[in-house]
């Protein structure tokens, strides 16, 4: 088979090197043309920048392929809200997640969208202004089409899917659940128009132990609806994969019996359509239970009846060597217990955060800190998927697509300050924006990077701790 070594390039030129020892270098020349399935190849006259090569084969993976739905082996899901709104859609729920705009205004978010592709049907025009004197536009993740064109952007930029955040509490208001019906079906949709995979992972903050029946109630009617039939539906170790986040945390009134309860009911709800995998969503000092974890020993038991272990790590570290600190001390070790107890394992992955409007809207101005985890042009964010392919992490979740509430969102932002409304102006408010650090970026920088470490997972080849596309 002849072998290419991929560069990551502009995300849709792909740029190979054959390695046969001819020297050549080829490009794709259609690599977003997802329906026609053409691959042409052109030898390249001249080379551009390259940062990196990974060693690739002819036949792997390109941007217009379908994902396969079959594994979560090797593939980089990144977490989707979906929970925005605007006021006049058909949830009724007014700013929702964006804040109190209509009063003040008082945003909830502290980055903002791009959304210079969308069309006038898919903005939501703001009360605010930005710098350079530009009414802020927003989006609503009620309208079809814009969720159709973030999962375009995810075909385009080689990415494999999502895991559909579905808040627990919310299953108690009839309104704001309808809303997320809504939701689930436009990224069904999406998913499958655009050859990407997508699961449902429940969210189980703040709910009371004695409303968790209502979980498994959920999952036992979308399992009715024939949600895990779609082809897009991402199956794992034999069965459709299912994310339960909020597992053993301490400080937290869910106690193991409970969770246990939980995993049972649900085992129940997917019996009669063939089972199910679960996944769970865990601290990050999950095996020690210390810091973040309950030290309940009975954490143990739910641990071995998951399939996959997901450790939560936002705000565990805040830079390179706390990074790399964590991947010795802890991903290492952490890799070794859940072979042992033959589960998989799926470390997380952020850009960066950000949430000082969120903390003044909730009356915290002490943790109301701007660029709290600087993303340090993308360098944080490459760190740690470097160390978790070194580690030996065969999947990776990327924290999260579209959250622009705590400033991890990887999807397209606005990059410059001048974009985004003033420091200060409504009074007390502040923005990030990719430039916050120094960099002049484009605003798909982060859907490039993306891009490149679900090229390096996908691959299995050697990855470099150096930054994958060169920056400004």
């Amino acid at each position: 088979m002849r072998e290419l070594e991929l560069a990551v390039d502009l995300p849709l030129r792909m740029i190979w090197r054959d390695s046969s020892g001819s020297g050549d270098f080829w490009e794709n020349a259609v690599p977003n043309d997802a329906r026609n399935g053409i691959r042409m190849w052109r030898r390249m006259a001249a080379v551009p920048r390259i940062a990196m090569l990974f060693a690739f084969t002819w036949q792997s993976a390109w941007a217009g392929d379908r994902v396969d739905s079959g594994t979560l082996t090797r593939k980089l899901i990144m977490g989707y809200q979906g929970w925005f709104g605007c006021p006049g859609d058909g949830a009724k729920l007014g700013w929702r997640h964006w804040g109190d705009l209509a009063n003040g205004p008082a945003p909830t978010v502290d980055m903002l969208p791009d959304v210079s592709e969308l069309p006038a049907t898919e903005r939501c025009a703001a009360p605010l202004r930005s710098a350079d004197g530009h009414p802020v536009e927003l989006f609503d993740s009620q309208n079809p089409a814009t969720v159709q064109r973030h999962f375009a952007w995810m075909q385009q930029y080689g990415l494999d899917g999502v895991a559909l955040q579905r808040f627990a509490t919310e299953l108690l208001q009839l309104p704001v659940l309808h809303a997320d019906d809504v939701v689930l079906g436009n990224v069904r949709d999406a998913a499958e128009q655009h050859g990407r995979v997508f699961f449902v992972m429940y969210d189980l903050s703040g709910l009371s132990p004695a409303d968790l029946p209502a979980v498994a109630r959920d999952w036992g009617r979308l399992e009715g609806e024939g949600i895990t039939s779609s082809r897009a539906y991402l199956h794992h170790r034999g069965h459709p994969l299912l994310g339960v986040w909020g597992l053993g945390f301490g400080g937290r009134p869910l106690t193991p019996r409970d969770a246990e309860a939980l995993l049972d009911a649900l085992a129940r709800a997917s019996a009669p359509h063939g089972g199910v995998t679960l996944l769970g969503g865990v601290p990050a000092y999950w095996r020690t239970r210390d810091r973040d974890a309950s030290d309940n020993p009975g954490w143990d038991r739910v641990w071995r009846r998951l399939g996959v272990l997901s450790p939560w790590t936002i705000g565990r570290f805040s830079d390179d060597a706390g990074a790399d600190t964590y991947r010795r001390t802890v991903m290492g070790p952490d890799l070794a217990a859940t072979r042992k107890l033959g589960v998989d394992y799926l470390p997380v992955v952020f850009p960066g955060t950000s949430s000082a409007n969120l903390a003044r809207a909730r009356h915290r101005p002490d943790l109301a800190i701007p660029n709290k985890i600087p993303r340090r042009c993308g360098h944080f964010y490459w760190r740690q998927v470097y160390n978790a392919l070194t580690a030996g992490a065969s999947m990776v979740y990327g924290a999260m697509f579209d959250e622009v509430d705590e400033g991890t969102a990887m999807f397209k932002v606005l990059p410059s300050a001048a974009q985004a409304p003033v420091p200060g102006e409504p009074l007390g408010i502040s923005f990030v924006t990719l430039d916050a650090d120094g960099c002049k970026l484009p605003s798909d920088w982060y859907l490039r990077l993306a891009g490149a470490a679900t090229t390096a997972l996908r691959s299995g080849a050697q990855v470099s701790p150096a930054l994958p596309l060169p920056s400004n």
